[in-house]
């Protein structure tokens, strides 16, 4: 440690204030200041010169001398001698530096020490001894600098391979500078100064550890402690992989699922900006085989002066330096080095398809060791075709790592001027296919420094294709190329010197030693490659090398002065040639890895995973011999049992062989052959290789990858063998016409011999399908449940799932399903997916278009084309998600139509058209692959895909397709094409109307018609894959960039799709429905999808709230309006007018505004429901229109009731104004008599007893009454009414009605039951015929139809009845449009005259006296004499009150309130009450929809298993549906709590409004209590209506005090609500819905019951929503026997159900038909208006089998026939399959 300082010693500092030593002037003085210089670790005495003063000795006090002890960073000791005298001392010490000032007093000591310095500051401290009197000794000053802290947090960042940079905090104290310094083994490497607080280091060593010394400087040259630390350099890989933001995948592999997701760059056209894009960048060209890929360059790097428009030569030639850019080769080993195995194969294949070289030794410059990469190149397979196959036109096709083939290597000694990479380019290339294969100095990017690819060995293959002129070689032959020079990679040059046939050694110069190329173990012959014209060429050197080695002029290539290049290619070609031609030496890549081993080279398959992988593929392999015999020993369950399963599925739903057979028994024949078999299945013991395949695929997921990669390898190697000696036997026998049996046995043997392993994953969904028929509990099913997660689980690590099964042109249903559940399940909440397929012709490039689209490996190779279709999933990113709307894609291969090999077969259009509707019904877009030279071919693929977009627009679906055209090279193809889009367009229209025809939907005119098509748009031209002549041909730029364009595209058509992606399960059930439907031979009538159904559900119960909504607000307003119109001319009423006419009018312009708001808004959220992209409602998108259609239909239908019902109340109201007038004359007349009389007793001035006074009233009542005016009220006519309206109803109907109506009066009509007779012998005979027969006839169907609608208008009579009003003309009217609404109904009997006359006059005969007896009573009723005295004791008790002087103010309340208010709200409450439990019905859920309704129905008959009620059921739908309805409401309000919520919420309301109603009328002036009462009145007249009689015989004789009735008034009325509450709460709900206004029962079943059609086969009722539906449907159709339907002979009740019969060649005959038969598959042509699809499954029936089966003697007792032929397996139905089988007909979740 040094030290510095200055001390000074002043004559007197007395005056030196202790905080005021800034302000006494310098704290040294210059004068007297000594020096004092660095001592290491040492301090001087201060020596102080002091000045003497005689006179002031004895208070003498000696100044301090001070010893400078230590000096820290915050600390400074001072060491002080004491004094020899006796006397204490104490010490005051001043410091002070430019920021701080401080001082201290302390005892006299030896030593004293300050803390709390500043680091590196300068301080000037003051010191003073202080004796116990005052007296001060003179100061001692002294400066001392502390020491400076050294820097503080030093970190080490942005560390590369030859710099580093530190950063650190400032420390404290004036640091005028920093030094660093940085050693290495001790020594120092750099110093350097600084003075900020950072610093970079450069020109370091890579992968060295450094330490690193930073000391803070102050300005007098005093330097900190440093501050140490260290840091690793990295090495050249960790910095690379740096750049490229790859160093993380070092340790965690790249794997193939992150490399194929969907992510923004992949369909960006982004450049690489930085180097962290480049890997990507290469990466996404790479998969979709693009030859620019290597291209590997940032824009910023390449930017240029281009366009400059100045002069600077200068800044001309300042170019970026090629280190600014990376090489290639570097960014290709550093994602060999950090992708796991399946991305280096992957990576590979595609170099290889590029024509680019494959590393075959992949070097690691950081650990010096290199891998033999024959794992990465075990997925290469070339073909060739020597010079000895071109006659015959033979090739060979071979993995390359196995092929045996010569290795020529060609490496690098020293430096070299010639370019050994391009130079091998131009030895493979021939002049008219020039290709650069090895990455060379002259390509972009290739002259940048190799940081971490020096040691990599690179190979590529020249293969000839057969034809002399075009072949440089004449046999395949390997090209290896060692990157660095071979004194570098002693190790890689060995090994290619042990495994080639010759290495060519490029020089310049070569070192008479060459100890390199004499210590070689090599087999191989040693060429030299020199150039003369380098500087450093030294012929003397190659001599003796030459010598040394042995080698002669053949040995040695020199290019000369006068050689150019093309020359001295020939030369070294030719040198080639001869060493392929004549050595020996050929080895496989396989054979490599031996030799590979002895040099210690890593061989990368030598991992565990990789070869337990191996070997368990081995061992299934192994066993194979004759593959036809293994699939049979070893596969059998996917054989021929499982074709003939899928041949008796097709037939249950197509019924070709069903002949006349009966339906059922068929079917069920077939289901018990589908029991056998699937038995024949589960006999097979698990075979040896599916026990190992299945055990192998449950390992860990890197070793199963490995497994079935080496599996499918192996089975391609098998099949490829057994393939090529079947072609060469095929041709060998097809050059003699009369082998065709052995012809056709080996066209059979190439058809059934490809072995992969779909064949495996096939079996084992045959296993797992199979063990379904076993029991539950059943070990064996048991044991395979875990199947489909295995095969989920390999989905999403990217294996394909066979969708379609080719060869049994079958899905495996349930297999297929439970493997997406499960897949669902890993995936969920994750799960939604767009689906993406392609379809075309057989071998036109579909699974190569998809490979080079996204990446994938679909199966390509020769003889493996694909059959049936493969489905494999792509994860989508988070950043394209948010585009796309999706987790995944699906990307679905499919086998080619019109196959060559299917072709020979019958049903090969069936299978293309089921395969192309299945893959566009699950697509959301399709690519068509067609070709444009082939218009014979293009037609028949066009009217398959046609046919398929057809189905899907009918079943909902909007397709999406994209034509593409391959090997369309030219630019200007696509203008070119113009007319043969045109033509295209032309046929696809053909196509559309001969669809169309054979659908049955001929209004689809064009292509247009069915999907959204553009030619321009919708058409893609696509050059042909290869540039050049294959097999040496890389794949065409030109295809990799369309396929690209075509890319974005349809990720851009997919983002835009107004619906959104379906989850897997949703896709499930696509898969499901639409194979189902493909299965019949009408698709688009057997189309049955539950996600269509769960759509149409959802709108039907929106519709049905907002149905219920209107409904309801129109009950609000109808109430309101009829209470308004009740209360109008009465005290109550408040109106503008006094004229009714007016008022009514003014009341029907408000009806017709609300209707209108309504209406609107109900086809605007009906508008709204189809804008939102949730829910699939684009697949009901065709029942809009109808339920459009409903909501017009619903508006007419209430705007005809409201009007009705206030045109009648209107009516009622002015009829009975007349007599309320009547009354109130009468009852003033009266009252007048009354006071009169009261004032005569009076008068008499005696008392008068009761008797008395009850003879004066009884005397002046029956006077009165005489002397009043009669009142006869008119009576309507009803009957003549009635029959007017009745003629009105059929005069449209022709003159004959007229005839019949006149031969009975309506008085006669009605009096009888109803009973319809034929006339004419004919008809009676056939009659009575019938009936003998049990036969139902048309007579029988009339009389039901009659009787139906006799009950239905008997309710709507009884209903008028109960309300005890007048008739009124639209009662009848309503009875008539009832009747003439349920014949119209009837469609399937046709309704004749004779019958409908007779039933109406019945109908309006029992009306029309039912309705006057009805206005009898409403008149006796209301007749003003009889209303007098029924009030006659109220005004005789009023008459004794007034007379008695009696206060009448809590009775007159107590009256009001009973008969007045009370009678009131009960009618409100009964008229509020209906529509509130319709509400709350409504939100259960059985009454959501009538498909519900129908559900909750049958699921209740079964619980009840009743036959009763069955047989109620379907002979008396709509009675037991009512009687249904009606029990479900009494149950749920069985409790009273809901009923009593509603109707205590309306009774509060009531109280509310008549004690608002009460004050408001205190607050009125009243002359009288008759103004009080009138204005309560009418401020309740809104709300309730006040009977006018009871109000008037209030009024009678009222002398009571307004303020006490008031009082008293409120107290009845709190006690009325006790009492109504109580009421409501004893009175049952059965009581209840009889007193209300709108009965729920009746209102519910109209609304659930729909249309009211019924099946005409089986009569199952009608399930479509809203009623002006155009379609009928239901979902549930029943034997026909339980409809009393029987065979004609043997009187046994039918056992066929319509939905089985609609699919097969049955007939029928009805009325309809005239009673001739009739196909059932035609039934559209009688029944246009229905629809009958087959059952969504073969089990969705069961529920009506069961019921049959169940009740088959009581149905048959009950209709006289006798019990149906119920087929064996509907008798093994359980009740818990019928209840299965309704949850899945109805679609119940």
């Amino acid at each position: 440690m040094t030290l510095s300082f200055k001390v000074s010693v002043r004559s007197s500092l007395n005056n030196l204030d202790k905080c005021g030593m800034a302000e006494s002037g310098p704290t040294v003085e210059s004068s007297e200041e000594e020096d004092f210089y660095d001592a290491p670790n040492s301090f001087p005495e201060l020596y102080c010169e002091e000045e003497t003063d005689t006179s002031l000795q004895s208070d003498y006090v000696p100044p301090p001398e001070i010893t400078v002890l230590s000096v820290g960073q915050e600390t400074v000791s001072f060491g002080i001698p004491l004094t020899d005298d006796s006397i204490k001392y104490k010490l005051e010490l001043d410091y002070c530096c430019d920021t701080q000032r401080d001082s201290l007093i302390k005892d006299d000591s030896s030593t004293v020490e300050v803390e709390g310095l500043i680091p590196g500051t300068e301080y000037t401290f003051s010191i003073t001894r202080i004796a116990d009197n005052g007296n001060r000794s003179k100061a001692t000053s002294l400066s001392v600098c502390t020491e400076p802290s050294p820097p503080v947090q030093i970190a080490v960042y942005q560390i590369s391979s030859e710099s580093l940079s530190l950063r650190w905090d400032l420390p404290p104290g004036e640091v005028e500078s920093y030094v660093v310094t940085c050693c290495s083994d001790e020594e120092i490497v750099q110093e350097m100064t600084t003075d900020t607080n950072n610093l970079t280091l450069s020109g370091l060593r890579p992968g060295f550890r450094y330490s690193l010394q930073v000391s803070a400087k102050l300005r007098n040259g005093r330097k900190s402690e440093p501050a140490v630390t260290s840091a690793h350099t990295k090495t050249n890989l960790e910095s690379l992989l740096e750049d490229l933001g790859l160093e993380q995948h070092y340790k965690e592999k790249l794997s193939l699922s992150t490399l194929l997701q969907i992510e923004e760059r992949t369909i960006t056209d982004n450049t690489a900006k930085c180097n962290s894009d480049l890997p990507w960048y290469f990466l996404n060209k790479l998969m979709m085989v693009n030859v620019t890929a290597r291209n590997v360059k940032c824009t910023s790097a390449s930017e240029s002066n281009f366009g400059d428009p100045q002069l600077d030569l200068d800044n001309l030639i300042k170019s970026k330096t090629s280190g600014d850019t990376l090489n290639p080769l570097d960014v290709i080993t550093a994602l060999f080095l950090c992708s796991d195995g399946f991305v280096q194969q992957e990576m590979a294949l595609k170099m290889s398809m590029c024509q680019f070289s494959v590393p075959l030794l992949l070097p690691d410059c950081d650990t010096k060791q290199c891998t033999l990469m024959l794992w990465a190149m075990r997925d290469i397979v070339k073909k060739h075709r020597p010079q000895s196959l071109s006659e015959s036109k033979g090739f060979i096709e071979d993995r390359i790592v196995v092929s045996e083939l010569p290795m020529i290597s060609f490496v690098r000694l020293g430096e070299c001027s010639l370019s050994k990479s391009e130079i091998l380019n131009k030895l493979l290339s021939n002049s008219q296919q020039y290709h650069d294969t090895f990455v060379h100095r002259d390509m972009e990017c290739g002259d940048s420094p190799r940081r971490i690819s020096n040691g990599l060995a690179e190979i590529s293959w020249y293969l000839p294709c057969g034809n002399k002129n075009m072949d440089i070689f004449s046999e395949p032959v390997a090209v290896a190329n060692l990157r660095g020079d071979i004194a570098s990679f002693e190790t890689q040059f060995s090994f290619l010197c042990q495994t080639s046939a010759a290495v060519f050694v490029f020089f310049d110069s070569l070192n008479s030693d060459c100890e390199l190329l004499m210590n070689q173990q090599h087999k191989a012959e040693i060429f030299l490659v020199g150039n003369h014209q380098s500087n450093c060429f030294s012929m003397d050197g190659l001599k003796k090398v030459a010598n040394k080695l042995s080698l002669t002029n053949s040995n040695i290539l020199l290019k000369t002065k006068h050689m150019n290049d093309a020359d001295f290619i020939k030369n070294l070609r030719r040198t080639v040639s001869n060493v392929v031609q004549n050595s020996k030496m050929i080895m496989g890549i396989e054979q490599m890895a031996d030799i590979a081993h002895e040099l210690g080279i890593w061989v990368d398959e030598d991992c565990q995973e990789c070869q337990s992988a191996k070997n368990n593929a081995d061992a299934i392999t192994a066993e194979i011999e004759d593959i036809l015999k293994y699939k049979d020993a070893q596969l059998p369950l996917q054989g021929q049992i499982w074709k003939e399963l899928s041949r008796l599925q097709k037939e249950e739903f197509r019924l070709r062989k069903v002949g006349s057979e009966n339906i059922e028994k068929y079917k069920s024949d077939l289901q018990v052959e589908k029991e056998k078999l699937r038995k024949k299945q589960n006999s097979h013991d698990m075979s040896n290789a599916m026990t190992c395949f299945i055990q192998a695929i449950s390992s860990p997921r890197t070793e199963r990858s490995y497994f079935l990669k080496w599996l499918r390898m192996n089975l391609d190697n098998l099949s490829r063998e057994k393939l090529s000696d079947l072609r060469e036997q095929y041709k060998k026998k097809n050059q003699n016409a009369e082998n065709k049996e052995e012809i056709k046995e080996i066209d059979r043997q190439l058809s059934n011999s490809s072995l992969g392993t779909e064949h495996f994953f096939r079996e084992m969904g045959q296993i797992y399908e199979a063990s379904l028929s076993l029991p539950e509990t059943d070990p064996s099913r048991q044991q395979l449940q875990h199947l489909p997660k295995l095969c989920a689980g390999l989905m999403l690590d990217g294996f394909p799932l066979e969708l379609v099964d080719g060869d049994a042109s079958n899905i495996p249903l349930r297999w297929v399903s439970d493997v997406l559940s499960q897949l669902n399940d890993l995936v969920s909440p994750k799960n939604k997916i767009l689906v993406v397929t392609v379809l075309g012709v057989q071998s036109t490039g579909k699974s190569t278009l998809l490979n080079t689209m996204f990446g994938v490996q679909f199966a390509v190779s020769s003889g493996r084309c694909t059959r049936g279709a493969f489905m494999l999933l792509i994860r989508v990113n988070d950043d394209v998600k948010k585009v796309l709307k999706c987790d995944y894609m699906v990307i679905i291969d499919t086998e080619g139509l019109k196959s060559p090999e299917l072709a020979q077969l019958d049903n090969s259009h069936e299978h293309d058209n089921e395969l192309a509707t299945l893959v566009v019904g699950l697509s959301d877009i399709t690519i068509i692959n067609i070709a444009m030279e082939n218009s014979t071919e293009m037609k028949d693929i066009l009217q398959i895909v046609v046919h398929a977009f057809l189905r899907m627009k009918e079943v909902g679906k909007k397709p999406k397709c994209q034509f593409v055209h391959q090997n369309v090279s030219d630019v200007s193809a696509h203008d070119k094409n113009l007319r043969d889009r045109k033509l295209l367009l032309q046929q696809l229209n053909e196509m559309t109307q001969a669809a169309a025809k054979m659908e049955k939907k001929e209004e689809n005119k064009s292509f247009t018609d069915v999907m959204e098509y553009s030619p321009d748009t919708g058409n893609w031209y696509v050059p042909g894959l290869w540039n050049g002549n294959p097999p040496m041909a890389p794949v065409n730029a030109g295809y990799s960039e369309a396929v690209y364009e075509l890319k974005k595209n349809i990720i851009k058509m997919l983002s835009s799709g107004e619906s959104t992606a379906n989850n897997i399960l949703e896709f499930t059930e696509w898969v499901k429905s639409l194979w189902n439907a493909v299965k019949h031979e009408n698709f688009i009538f057997s189309f049955r999808n539950s996600l269509v159904a769960d759509a149409y559900m959802k709108l039907c119960t929106e519709f049905n709230k907002w149905e219920w909504e209107f409904k309801k607000e129109m009950y609000t307003w109808v109430t309101a309006a009829e209470t308004r119109i009740s209360n109008f001319g009465t005290v109550a009423g408040k109106s503008e007018t006094s004229n009714m006419s007016d008022f009514l009018t003014h009341l029907k312009s408000d009806a017709y505004i609300v209707l209108s708001k309504w209406e609107t808004k109900i086809l605007e959220n009906l508008a709204k429901y189809f804008k939102q992209t949730e829910g699939h409602v684009y697949l009901v998108e065709a029942y809009r229109e109808d339920f459009a259609n409903s909501a017009k239909s619903l508006r007419r239908e209430i705007e005809k009731s409201v009007i009705n019902q206030l045109t009648t109340t209107a009516d009622f109201r002015e009829g009975m104004t007349k007599l309320d007038r009547i009354k109130e004359k009468h009852t003033k007349q009266l009252e007048e008599r009354v006071h009169g009389l009261i004032e005569e007793c009076r008068k008499k001035q005696v008392c008068m007893t009761d008797k008395e006074l009850d003879e004066e009233f009884d005397l002046m009542w029956n006077n009165t009454l005489k002397e009043l005016s009669p009142f006869e009220q008119k009576a309507t006519d009803v009957i003549a009414n009635v029959s007017h309206y009745l003629r009105t109803n059929l005069s449209h109907k022709g003159s004959h009605v007229c005839d019949l109506l006149s031969q009975k009066s309506l008085q006669e009509c009605g009096l009888v039951a109803f009973t319809y007779t034929v006339e004419g012998f004919f008809k009676q005979c056939k009659h009575k015929l019938t009936k003998i027969l049990h036969m139902k006839d048309h007579v029988a169907a009339l009389q039901n139809i009659a009787d139906r609608i006799i009950t239905d208008c008997t309710q709507i009579m009884t209903e008028k009845m109960e309300r005890k009003n007048n008739y009124h003309d639209t009662y009848i009217q309503e009875i008539l449009h009832t009747i003439d609404e349920r014949l119209q109904n009837s469609q399937k009997v046709k309704i004749e005259i004779q019958f409908e006359v007779p039933l109406k006059q019945h109908i309006c005969g029992f009306a029309a006296r039912q309705f006057q007896k009805m206005q009898e009573d409403f008149l006796r009723d209301n007749d003003p004499h009889r209303c007098l005295n029924q009030n006659k004791e109220k005004f005789r008790a009023g008459f004794k009150d007034v007379f008695y002087k009696r206060d009448q103010c809590q009775k007159k309340a107590e009256e009001f309130t009973e008969r007045c208010l009370r009678p009131a709200v009960e009618h409100f409450v009964n008229r509020s009450l209906g529509p509130d439990i319709i509400g709350e019905m409504l939100t259960s859920e059985q009454f959501n929809t009538r498909i519900f309704l129908q559900y909750s129905i049958l699921l209740d008959l079964l619980s009840k298993h009743d036959f009763k009620n069955y047989l109620s059921y379907i002979c008396s739908y709509e009675e037991y549906v009512k009687k249904w309805i009606f029990e479900q409401i009494v149950e749920h309000f069985s409790n009273h709590s809901k009923t009593f919520e509603f109707e205590d919420r309306h009774v509060l309301s009531s109280i509310h409004s008549i004690n608002k109603a009460i004050n408001k009328a205190k607050t009125e002036k009243s002359d009288d209590l008759k103004t009080f009462v009138e204005n309560i009145c009418q401020q309740l007249c809104d709300k309730l209506v006040i009977s006018q009689d009871a109000l008037g015989a209030f009024l009678i004789l009222n002398n009571a005090v307004q303020e006490q009735f008031a009082y008293w008034l409120t107290e009845c009325v709190k006690d009325m609500a006790q009492t109504l509450v109580k009421k409501f709460k004893e009175t049952s709900i059965q009581m209840k819905l009889k007193a209300l206004h709108v009965k729920p029962q009746n209102e519910l079943f109209t609304k659930v019951i729909g249309c009211g059609k019924q099946c005409p086969f089986c009569k199952a009722p009608c399930e479509a929503g809203g009623k002006e539906h155009t379609e009928h449907w239901t979902s549930l159709h029943r034997p026909e026997g339980l409809g009393e339907y029987r065979s004609l002979f043997s009187q046994k009740l039918v056992t066929s159900i319509c939905s089985s019969r609609v699919i097969s060649d049955r007939n029928f005959c009805c009325y309809a038909t005239k009673n001739a038969p009739y196909p059932y598959k035609r039934y559209k042509d009688i029944f246009p208006d229905w629809k009958i699809p087959p059952d969504v499954s073969l089990q969705a029936s069961d529920y009506w089998k069961y019921i049959m089966a169940t009740f088959n003697k009581q149905f048959a007792k009950k209709y006289n026939a006798e019990p149906g032929d119920v087929p064996e397996t509907w008798k093994k139905i359980t009740r818990k399959q019928a209840e299965a089988s309704l949850k899945e007909s109805f679609n119940i979740k």
